[in-house]
């Protein structure tokens, strides 16, 4: 969910046929690629038995430094796949930011994984099934959901006030929390899927990767959340 930065071109929604196909087939190629490449990743983790050791590491340290980070890494990993003429700047950052996205996920996979048996798969096939459902729904009635950028906007903002409200103050985000965030995410997947298809120039196929895989890992992290919680 990026805020249109896109680089200078022609929208893919003016281009011919064959060229829109072409830089659809390429951002979802990239996104099947980040997708496996997180998977691979959390499994190599866990398999070293690393995974243990991060998690012991953020849980220990302040959540705020944690996700201070993670948006930090973020917005440098955004910028650069949306600006960069490099594509080789443009593969590091959607690389970087799965590693940041695969580390920042350990704890709660851990914790899962320990806690409630079989979570992992249900969020996983849950986030797969809403996000396949959303992609349809954009493709099928090519709307342009744009309108939607200040709404995300807002809520995200509402969200990390959330977030940091409780590191400091102690009170626990519940269900309706999660409940919330699923759905924040879910616009978002709306939104990045009209992009692909309406605005993004056709060279920023890695950055449309790149804000789809992040709005699929925001659905994972609170589809788990929520399944974990009830276990």
């Amino acid at each position: 969910m990026n805020s249109d930065n896109y680089s200078s071109g022609i929208p893919v929604i003016e281009l011919n046929e064959q060229s829109r196909g072409r830089f659809i087939a390429r951002t979802y190629g990239h996104l099947m690629g980040a997708i496996a490449a997180f998977t691979l990743i959390e499994i190599f983790l866990f398999k070293s038995g690393l995974a243990a050791t991060i998690t012991q590491a953020l849980l220990g340290t302040s959540w705020l430094l944690v996700l201070g980070g993670f948006v930090v890494v973020s917005w440098i990993a955004r910028a650069a796949a949306h600006r960069a003429s490099s594509a080789l700047a443009q593969y590091a950052a959607l690389t970087g930011y799965v590693l940041a996205q695969a580390i920042i996920f350990v704890p709660l996979l851990f914790i899962a994984d320990k806690y409630a048996p079989g979570a992992i798969t249900s969020a996983a096939l849950i986030t797969l099934l809403a996000f396949a459902s959303l992609t349809l729904l954009v493709f099928s009635t090519r709307k342009d959901f744009s309108f939607m950028r200040s709404i995300l906007m807002w809520g995200g903002i509402v969200a990390m006030v959330l977030i940091v409200g409780g590191a400091l103050f102690g009170f626990q985000l519940g269900t309706f929390f999660s409940v919330g965030m699923i759905a924040l995410a879910g616009g978002a997947i709306l939104y990045d899927t009209s992009n692909v298809l309406h605005h993004y120039p056709e060279d920023r196929y890695v950055a449309a990767a790149l804000e789809l895989f992040a709005s699929v890992a925001l659905m994972l992290w609170y589809v788990l959340r929520l399944l974990s919680s009830r276990r």
